[in-house]
């Protein structure tokens, strides 16, 4: 799990939590709008485009009048699937690979064993999807041999695709694979 992610959830979440549950211990100074704005552009860049609305919402409830939570709120509406894509990518990403063996592969056999090895090693929180767009069939015949450890599984897929001569796009629900 990437260590970046852990505080903007927490934080986005801080916003939300505070402003509903009453709670028995002293209570801590209320999130500022500001604050809450601030936790949504944090939850944007890290690709979690819900954790993002519920601040700039949390936001805008604090301050009605916060134009940049309005702005980004509205922005977020429009741009929501390419920032699931950005946290697709991210998590696939911060997936560690101890060792990933190929000889002789298909291109299609390759991202099988990856899509294995990348679920198992995140304990099933991150799944590939990998779909791979190859109408004229350019990709059948490429045969990938590799020996690669302890390597990120956004790196592996790299080699993967320089191997195959393709490329990869993260798309909201999958990893696109196309011939270049």
């Amino acid at each position: 799990m990437n260590k970046n992610l852990i505080p903007i959830t927490v934080a986005a979440l801080f916003c939300q939590v505070s402003a509903e549950t009453p709670s028995a211990k002293p209570a801590a100074p209320a999130p500022s709008a500001d604050a809450c704005y601030r936790q949504g552009q944090a939850a944007e860049q890290a690709g979690d485009p819900d954790a993002a609305r519920k601040a700039y919402q949390e936001a805008l409830r604090l301050n009605p009048k916060h134009a940049n939570a309005t702005y980004a709120l509205g922005q977020l509406r429009i741009n929501a699937d390419s920032i699931s894509a950005r946290g697709r990518e991210l998590k696939f990403g911060a997936v560690t690979v101890p060792e990933f063996k190929l000889a002789d592969a298909s291109l299609q056999d390759s991202l099988d064993a990856l899509t294995i090895i990348v679920e198992r090693e995140s304990k099933n929180a991150v799944a590939p999807n990998f779909v791979v767009q190859d109408p004229k069939n350019r990709l059948s015949s490429a045969k990938l041999s590799l020996n690669l450890k302890a390597l990120p599984a956004k790196a592996i897929l790299k080699y993967v695709l320089d191997q195959a001569n393709a490329k990869a796009r993260f798309e909201e629900h999958a990893i696109v694979i196309e011939p270049k």
